[in-house]
């Protein structure tokens, strides 16, 4: 039975209830009036069901399309202003006990080289990413019991905030492992991670076990019911996800939305940020060979109904999409995305050998941080390196009642121009500096409150002229 408080996975991602809803979507997806009043509805910034917003993905006509688009990208500006988040993952691992069909580190993959990184690897990889400007990563493992410890993790995170060179530091580290307990995610908590990110890869339960035919991943329930579990542990900022691509997008999307429904009913607190990859080539993975692939403009369409049915919450995309598809949906209700990535075990100290390649998925982005960041400023969006919500403890519940209410911009929209003014006098190529200086000098208009505003210009002056660094509201 669905029940959107349970502790139990099959009752709160029901199949049943997701075979209602979609049900319910078909035979409404023409359904004009109704369709109408669901956008009226998500108007009002206060989000909408799983089966509401199924309805709106499933709707077929061009106009009222036209309005979904147009009103997610309102509610975009409304809760995230003009500001893009960056961050860069930082692969630790590859060794996996794991027998996923659609990931090259599946244990039976012979081909790909097994890497790990030592405490020196990663204090190499970190300098090299704090000298292309980044102060934000993603840690990414694969999962097997011998190699990647949780003691191995715990030391890697405190390597990785201790790293201080030239004017460059990691202020957050969010972690993307394997689902564990609730004593290992209090030791992530207290090691300082910012946001524990799991992919549930398919909320389809019978496809789920299929895709992952051995190791403990198998576990459909334990992982599912992971992000419990690390709420229970204190880690109040989760991010989730599913693989576009393994199993048919509306079920996904009503799942996904559905574990957002029971976050929130249950603990407070809905995702902190949501996760739209889709599946790509890899070592020896053919995304071909998989045959619920969608289009850009399908996915388009789910990014912009996400963002209506849950418009508090971040939304990611990586570079396992190009500049075009990740344009499109900047528009639609990302808020952060990744730049200069790799996605191999190591390679931003030096790059892999092409006999040593480890990727995870093919890079189909493969611009540098600099242009990326010029990219973005060229659309008049406003670059963000800002850590401070995580740092002045603005998380959680704390975080989510900010960004329901619109307020967290007060903070937000001042730390990305210091955070950019940063990144602009530290890394910035000429021609980049002189488009964001530019930008800066057009947006610290926009901060309303004059005393904040007045702060602001004064950090600015402080970091261009004094050397001065981490400001923050």
């Amino acid at each position: 039975m669905y029940d959107v408080n349970s502790k139990h996975a099959e009752d709160f991602i029901n199949h049943e209830e997701i075979l209602a809803t979609l049900a319910y979507a078909d035979e409404n997806k023409n359904n004009l009036p109704l369709i109408e009043s669901l956008i009226e509805k998500a108007a009002k910034r206060k989000g909408l069901s799983h089966r509401e917003a199924s309805v709106l993905l499933a709707c077929e006509d061009p106009d009222l399309n036209e309005k979904i688009f147009r009103l997610a990208e309102q509610i975009k500006k409304d809760f995230y202003g003009n500001r893009i988040v960056l961050f860069a993952p930082l692969y630790l691992s590859n060794y996996c006990i794991n027998g996923c069909t659609y990931c090259p580190y599946h244990l039976k993959n012979k081909h790909i080289p097994r890497k790990k990184l030592s405490q020196e690897d990663i204090k190499r990889e970190v300098i090299a990413l704090q000298d292309m400007g980044h102060k934000r990563l993603a840690l990414e493992a694969g999962e097997d019991p011998v190699h990647n410890t949780m003691d191995y993790y715990l030391d890697s995170i405190n390597t990785i905030y201790n790293i201080k060179h030239k004017n460059g530091a990691i202020r957050r580290v969010n972690i993307n492992i394997a689902a564990t307990t609730v004593d290992n995610y209090r030791l992530l908590k207290e090691a300082g991670i910012g946001t524990y990110i799991l992919f549930q890869e398919t909320y389809h339960k019978e496809s789920y076990l299929e895709l992952h035919p051995t190791g403990p991943k198998h576990d459909y329930d334990y992982h599912t019911e992971a992000m419990d579990r690390a709420m229970e542990g204190g880690v109040d900022d989760v991010g989730i996800g599913v693989l576009f691509g393994l199993d048919k997008f509306r079920y996904e999307f009503a799942g996904l939305l559905m574990h957002a429904e029971h976050l929130e009913a249950a603990f407070g607190v809905g995702p902190h940020t949501i996760s739209v990859p889709r599946l790509r080539n890899a070592d020896d993975i053919d995304a071909d060979a998989f045959t619920n692939g969608i289009d850009d403009d399908t996915f388009a369409k789910i990014v912009a109904c996400i963002r209506i049915a849950v418009p508090y919450t971040g939304m990611i995309i990586s570079t396992r999409e190009s500049q075009q598809v990740r344009e499109r949906v900047l528009h639609l209700g990302v808020s952060q995305i990744s730049g200069g990535s790799r996605t191999s075990v190591g390679g931003y100290c030096e790059p892999e050998p092409e006999d040593e390649k480890s990727e995870q998925f093919d890079v189909i982005d493969n611009r540098t941080l600099d242009e990326v960041v010029q990219w973005l400023m060229k659309m008049d969006y406003l670059p963000s390196f800002c850590t401070a919500c995580y740092r002045e403890g603005r998380t959680g519940d704390r975080f989510m009642s900010l960004c329901k209410s619109g307020q967290i911009q007060n903070c937000c929209h001042p730390n990305a121009l210091m955070t950019l003014e940063e990144y602009l006098m530290d890394y910035a190529s000429p021609e980049t500096k002189r488009i964001g200086d530019m930008l800066i000098d057009r947006e610290v208009l926009n901060v309303p409150n004059e005393k904040a505003r007045a702060v602001v210009l004064e950090n600015l002056k402080l970091i261009r002229e004094n050397n001065r660094r981490d400001f923050r509201f």
